[in-house]
């Protein structure tokens, strides 16, 4: 049989445990892998006589399922590129993906085909929340298909990603870059076949798709498998677990939880990603708990790139060492490393790292540097141990929920409201979310525009978790002498709003 890279990795952890159950699903049922795996084969199936080729995109925008999942491995298998797209999207913004990456097919909501098919030419099939559809017709008459041959260098999925001017970036991710970076998780973290992670994390992004999903895999490991985030579901699903994946989120809300110290009390793992985990988040956990959380640091270009070591110490407020095979440094963003105990540019190197953007050559020369080094726009320093802080963001951009909010989208659909002369969106410390949205904004004149008429005119444009969660009315933002907004001192303002 010819190599697929990623699904070969994939596949590998359950070989000779065919009939072992990978998940648990809501309604009390259990799937095993070869269940998975042969409903992965005849997703393959179905797309190609939908006519997906090696190397075309396949778009989803679908509720988290295990047909869902089953939709990503079976385009793996059929050589297609993954494009998973946020199901919060409006209809409006879904134009900037189809037009960029022109997918073959695009599956998403039965509710949502008409809108979706005024938006492009792409076979539509369908995918419902309860795991039905035109796909999963077509997937259930189709005979399961074997992998296509696929290498390390070819593409396996598009992930979009933020840009300073506010139109996502398409960052191209490879078999290899997938595969082995999973393989590396699953090693470090020390996941076995005997691990029972719950995944309720969503499965459009790197941390819910390519962690939670591929490490489990990759291990042999079994899913509790949760349709989104419930905290009395998931402090229930506990007794049952060794692992958690989550976001800062997860976390703040199950501590508000009766009785989390002794669902826990089994518990081998909680790992928090995609967002900044508070260090008073961090010592309540463990106060509670008697675990600590095991805090790492990624981004949709290179997936994880540090992480908190299992055995040994979990330092509250890092993101711990690199990987192996991650080379970091802390650079002026150039390449050039800045002295010792400075904080600089972070930049990492790896079999992790992507291959670039998707039709933008240019953008990816400036951030992809000949020696191979990735520069991410976060700002590090290293601690005395050796331990990466992640103590600020070069790129304006806010992660809530572990999410990425893009300033320059809310406050174009803010200025345009009558009323408001400008606006300055920015993130600030929120105890739940990590960051919060916050937008401040600088009416035309005393009493032009009110804080709920704002939010009203940019509401239907914008994705729940992109809308501020305050919105501040001022006079005048700070500039310096150049005129530019001076966003840090915005920060600095407002930086205790919610605690």
């Amino acid at each position: 049989m010819p190599k697929n890279v990623l699904f070969d990795t994939l596949r590998d952890g359950s070989r000779g445990r065919e009939d072992a159950v990978f998940a648990r699903l809501p309604d009390g049922t259990t799937l095993s892998f070869d269940a998975f795996f042969d409903g992965a084969a005849r997703m393959a199936a179905a797309l190609v006589r939908n006519g997906l080729k090696p190397g075309d995109r396949i778009a989803a925008q679908v509720a988290k399922t295990m047909q869902a999942l089953q939709l990503y491995v079976g385009a793996v298998m059929a050589g297609g590129v993954f494009l998973p797209l946020n199901v919060a999207y409006k209809t409006a913004e879904l134009d900037h993906f189809i037009t960029d990456a022109a997918p073959t097919i695009f599956v998403c909501d039965p509710e949502a085909e008409p809108a979706i098919r005024a938006l492009t030419d792409a076979r539509i099939l369908t995918l419902d929340p309860c795991g039905r559809g035109s796909l999963t017709a077509a997937a259930q008459t189709a005979t399961p298909m074997p992998p296509l041959a696929r290498g390390g260098d070819d593409l396996a999925a598009i992930l979009y990603t933020s840009g300073t001017t506010g139109k996502p970036k398409g960052a191209m991710l490879s078999h290899r870059n997938l595969a082995s970076n999973s393989r590396t998780l699953a090693q470090i973290w020390q996941f076995t076949p005997d691990d029972v992670l719950i995944h309720a994390l969503p499965i459009f992004h790197t941390h819910g798709l390519f962690v939670a999903t591929n490490v489990a895999l990759i291990a042999g490991a079994s899913l509790i498998f949760q349709p989104g985030f419930d905290a009395a579901a998931v402090l229930s699903a506990m007794p049952q677990a060794t692992a958690l994946m989550g976001v800062p989120t997860f976390y703040t809300r199950l501590l508000q939880q009766d009785g989390l110290a002794e669902a826990a009390h089994n518990m081998r793992l909680f790992i928090s990603g995609s967002a900044p985990l508070l260090a008073d988040t961090h010592a309540q956990w463990g106060a509670v708990t008697g675990h600590q959380i095991l805090e790492r640091y990624g981004m949709t270009e290179t997936n994880m790139n540090t992480s908190n070591p299992y055995e040994g110490a979990r330092r509250p407020g890092t993101v711990g060492l690199p990987l192996p095979e991650v080379d970091l440094r802390l650079t002026d963003g150039k390449g050039t490393p800045v002295p010792p105990d400075t904080p600089g540019i972070v930049e990492v190197r790896g079999p992790n790292v992507f291959q670039g953007y998707w039709n933008l050559p240019e953008k990816t020369a400036e951030e992809l540097l000949p020696d191979g080094f990735f520069v991410t726009g976060d700002i590090g320093q290293f601690d005395d141990a050796g331990y990466l802080q992640i103590i600020g963001r070069a790129k304006d951009m806010v992660i809530s929920g572990g999410f990425n909010v893009y300033p320059k989208e809310v406050e174009a659909l803010i200025d345009d409201v009558p009323g408001v002369m400008e606006s300055a969106v920015i993130g600030v410390p929120h105890p739940d979310f990590g960051e919060a949205v916050i937008a401040i904004v600088v009416p035309d004149a005393a009493d032009a525009v009110t804080e709920g008429m704002i939010t009203d005119a940019i509401a239907p444009e914008l994705a729940r978790y992109k809308q501020p969660k305050r919105i501040e009315l001022v006079n005048a933002l700070p500039r310096n002498t150049m005129g530019k907004v001076q966003k840090n001192l915005l920060r600095q303002q407002y930086a205790g709003l919610f605690r």
